[in-house]
């Protein structure tokens, strides 16, 4: 017998959409001081800003969002019966996947929707240029993941593994949707069953399962709008100037203290936390300076000294922060 059809996402707002694009995070209730407080940066950068900031979560459990910040914010309950099957992690919670669902989620409501994780920190940029961007035909445009920075034609473990030849690899952290061309060329679905006929085969969760079913079929966003933070890329961060910072992998500001990040972001975190989340668990003292971890601080100089000709190529490709590669090739 055939499979029964997939019931469409349901969907439940706080009010209506107030724009044809939105911001959106999408986060449980661990991560919802962190995707606030990147929330009001973006709302603080443009106070006539002419998109929505969607706050999503599965419903699981209600989001402690204070009411001094929900002016800022569309809170919206999107469903994820069709999710609950995807390989989670520690780290990881049905959440992971909800960027998934957003197209299908926002059909009928939004033309763009630019996807964030919450682990980020927010700089600068003009988010509603961005929104805005020509993507060509692609359903998604994003940031190659810090493993291509250097190294551009670098094969993905996941492709590897399966045998399949290399392909841009992006770092799904930060993504730029057409909505009606996420749904139209079903998307949501090649994903899900991508899922079930390759079991375990998702190393990096919902990053790796978008980029082994597009395959390189996406557009190339600046990487001023996903700086993935890391020992090799932190220096010319202060030179280039990211509009947004991603805290990838475990190091935190709001729990890392030992000298691996720059005080600034720990600080800006707790003052945060302080005014708006005083229940919160606190954000201890500032921890080891990074100019006191010698050992880490010397592998940051010889990382970046090595990588200095590639890291630069790699930026080169960029006339503008809003420049879009719609060809995206090792």
């Amino acid at each position: 017998a055939a499979p029964a059809p997939r019931r469409k996402t349901a969907f439940l707002a706080d009010r209506p959409p107030g724009s044809v694009a939105a911001v959106a995070f999408c986060c449980d209730a661990r991560y919802v001081p962190f995707a606030c407080l990147a929330a009001r940066q973006i709302a603080d950068l443009d106070p006539s800003r002419g998109f929505d900031i969607c706050l999503c979560h599965s419903g699981d459990e209600a989001l402690p969002v204070p009411d001094d910040l929900r002016a800022d914010l569309r809170v919206c309950r999107i469903g994820t019966d069709a999710l609950r099957g995807l390989s989670l992690d520690r780290r990881r919670t049905v959440a992971t996947y909800l960027r998934l669902a957003l197209p299908e989620a926002f059909e009928g409501q939004y033309e763009r929707v630019l996807y964030l994780d919450s682990d980020i920190f927010v700089q600068g940029g003009d988010f509603g240029a961005l929104l805005g961007v020509d993507m060509g035909a692609r359903a998604l445009a994003a940031v190659r993941d810090n493993i291509q920075w250097r190294t551009p034609g670098r094969r993905p473990e996941e492709f590897r593994r399966l045998g399949l030849p290399g392909a841009p690899y992006f770092n799904a952290g930060v993504m730029l949707l057409d909505v009606e061309a996420f749904n139209r060329q079903r998307i949501l679905g090649r994903c899900l069953a991508f899922a079930d006929a390759h079991p375990g085969s998702l190393l990096r969760n919902d990053q790796s399962l978008l980029n082994l079913v597009l395959r390189g079929d996406w557009a190339e966003l600046a990487p001023r709008w996903n700086w993935q933070y890391t020992r090799a890329s932190m220096l010319y961060e202060a030179t280039e100037g990211a509009n947004v910072i991603h805290f990838i992998g475990g190091k935190k500001p709001w729990t890392h203290s030992g000298g691996g990040l720059p005080l600034r972001f720990r600080r800006a975190y707790r003052a945060f936390l302080d005014e708006h989340f005083p229940d919160a668990p606190p954000i201890g003292p500032d921890g080891t300076p990074p100019h006191r971890n010698l050992g880490y601080m010397r592998s940051v100089l010889v990382r970046h000294l090595l990588a200095a000709g590639r890291f630069s190529d790699y930026l080169d490709r960029f006339e503008s922060d809003l420049s879009v590669l719609r060809t995206t090739t090792p």
